[in-house]
């Protein structure tokens, strides 16, 4: 991964933002293409890797790996490996993550309202995730 120049304009820049814009703080911890996808899938409860992964089944392994990491240091997810063998490890919301339910459920609500060509098939697959 490359280092960030710390003192650039653009970090500056960035920092002033995030310091200024609650929005900003929002997008730095869940913004992304996959991530909000990832803690959407948490929403029903605690997930295996595979479980992850059949999930998302477009997200590479690598780029599951790295945002589950991302997430886990931002504090919105729990990763909980049990010591047996084969190794058996979960992932779930962390108590910041579950403060994020209403958000997540807020943009599947306004997907399925805003979205008419698909509308029909969001709601069936949000059938699985209780709240929405």
């Amino acid at each position: 991964m490359t280092r960030i120049k710390e003192s650039s304009t653009i970090q500056e820049n960035k920092q002033s933002a995030f310091n200024e814009c609650p929005v900003t703080y929002v997008m730095e911890k869940i913004g992304g293409y996959w991530k909000p996808i990832i803690l959407f899938q948490l929403l029903g409860g605690s997930r295996r890797y595979s479980d992850l992964r059949k999930a998302v089944p477009a997200i590479t392994e690598k780029v599951l790996i790295q945002q589950l990491k991302q997430l886990e240091a931002d504090e919105l997810i729990v990763r909980k490996a049990m010591p047996v063998v084969p190794p058996h490890v979960t992932y779930s919301l962390s108590a910041s993550g579950q403060r994020l339910k209403p958000v997540l459920y807020a943009m599947a609500v306004w997907a399925t309202q805003d979205s008419k060509e698909n509308a029909r098939v969001f709601k069936r697959n949000l059938k699985n995730f209780p709240g929405v």
